[in-house]
C-alpha cells in the first residue's frame, strides 16, 4: 500500500487546472518536501508563496484555514459518511503531522454529498485546530481528505475538545512514529467513523490545502458539533507536534455557508 502513496502532508492535494479547480492524482500522492518550509518563521506560513514557485498558491485569494463567523444559513444537502471499520497497515509522521492513509483507490470508505461521491484518501491531525470559531480554537482537528473519480477533493474538518477518550485516538496513540517515517502496525482494526460527531450539521466554503503548495480548489466541510477527546491523547500528540497549525487566512469575499441546526 505504501508504494502507492508517497510523504504528504494536510490536505495532499492539487488542482488539475486552476479553470477546472480539480484535483488531479499526481499532486494528491506528491511529497511536500521539494522545498523544505516551517510553521515559524523565516520559512513559515508568512513566507511560504517566496520559497518556491510550486507554492505560488499559498499567496492565492481562496487559502485555508480561516476564522468562521456570520456564516449563512442555507439549504444544503446532509453529508453521508459510508465508512467502515477496517485494518490499516501504517501509521506515518510525514515530518509536519501524524496521519494514517488509505489505498488508492480501494478504500471502500466515502463521504457521499448531494450526487458526489468522495473516497477517503487520509485523515491526520492539527494541534490546535486550525480552523477557528468565532476566534475559539480547539484542542485538536482531525481532517478526513476525499477525492471523487473527476478530481474533485473535500476536506471534512472535525473539531476536537478534551472531555473522554476518543477510540480511534487511543487505538493510533501507542503507534504514532516520534519521528519522521511510518510505523508498522499490521491488522490495526480503526473505523473513522469512530471521529465523527452523531450530528451532522456543518459549515462548508471553498478554500486550499492548508500547508504548502496549498492548491486550491478544495471543498472544505466543518462539522458544528465537536468530537473529545482525553488530556492525554491531546498531550500524546502535543509531544510530536506541539503547534503545526497555519494562521487563518483572510476570505477575500467567499461566503461561508452553514446548514440549518446542528
Amino acid at each position: 500500500m505504501r508504494h502507492a502513496i508517497t510523504l504528504v502532508f494536510s490536505m495532499l492535494l492539487g488542482l488539475s487546472t486552476a479553470a477546472s479547480a480539480q484535483v488531479s492524482a499526481t499532486h494528491l500522492y506528491m511529497s511536500p518536501w521539494k522545498t523544505p518550509w516551517t510553521y515559524e518563521g523565516v520559512r513559515g506560513s508568512d513566507h511560504w508563496a517566496e520559497l518556491d514557485p510550486d507554492y505560488a498558491a499559498c499567496g492565492g485569494k481562496a487559502q485555508s484555514p480561516i476564522d468562521i463567523h456570520d456564516a449563512q444559513v442555507a439549504d444544503l444537502p446532509p453529508l453521508r459518511f459510508e465508512y467502515h471499520g477496517a485494518p490499516i497497515d501504517y501509521v506515518t509522521n510525514n515530518g509536519a503531522a501524524i496521519r494514517v492513509d488509505y489505498e488508492a483507490p480501494g478504500s471502500g470508505d466515502f463521504l457521499i454529498v448531494g450526487d458526489t461521491r468522495y473516497q477517503l484518501v487520509q485523515f491526520h491531525f492539527h494541534r490546535p485546530s486550525e480552523e477557528t470559531i468565532d476566534g475559539k480554537r480547539f484542542a485538536l482537528v482531525a481532517h478526513l481528505m476525499h477525492r471523487s473519480s473527476d478530481g474533485k477533493v473535500a476536506g471534512v474538518a472535525v473539531l476536537l475538545q478534551v472531555g473522554n477518550a476518543n477510540p480511534l485516538i487511543e487505538k493510533l496513540r501507542a503507534h504514532m512514529p516520534r519521528h519522521e517515517g511510518e510505523q508498522k502496525v499490521p491488522g490495526l482494526g480503526i473505523n473513522p467513523a469512530d471521529l465523527l460527531p452523531l450530528k451532522k450539521g456543518y459549515y462548508t466554503y471553498e478554500g486550499s490545502q492548508t500547508a504548502p503548495p496549498c492548491h486550491e480548489g478544495v471543498k472544505w466541510f466543518v462539522l458544528k458539533t465537536p468530537v473529545q477527546v482525553s488530556a492525554a491523547q491531546v498531550k500524546a500528540l502535543a509531544r510530536i507536534y506541539p503547534h503545526d497549525v497555519r494562521r487563518v487566512q483572510p476570505l477575500n469575499g467567499r461566503i461561508v455557508q452553514q446548514t440549518r441546526g446542528d
